[in-house]
């Protein structure tokens, strides 16, 4: 169970890593999600700011979980 939240954790925080680089150059369009959801598209520096955090927190509170 534990690398199973690892995992979603890296994968949000890649998602929002891969955002801020498409907000700032213009790469990466078609790897992020938040560019592809209409209502989050609007602030999609805002929201990869937010999934670069939900993602580590996620990783970190992974290692509270005991197996």
């Amino acid at each position: 169970m534990k690398k199973i939240v690892e995992t979603i954790g890296f994968l949000v925080f890649i998602q929002g890593v891969g955002g801020l680089l498409y907000e700032w150059t213009g790469w990466f369009r078609l790897w992020t999600m938040v560019r592809r959801i209409d209502f989050l598209s609007e602030h999609g520096l805002f929201v990869s700011i937010v999934l670069i955090v939900t993602g580590a927190a996620v990783m970190i509170a992974a290692d509270a979980i005991k197996t």
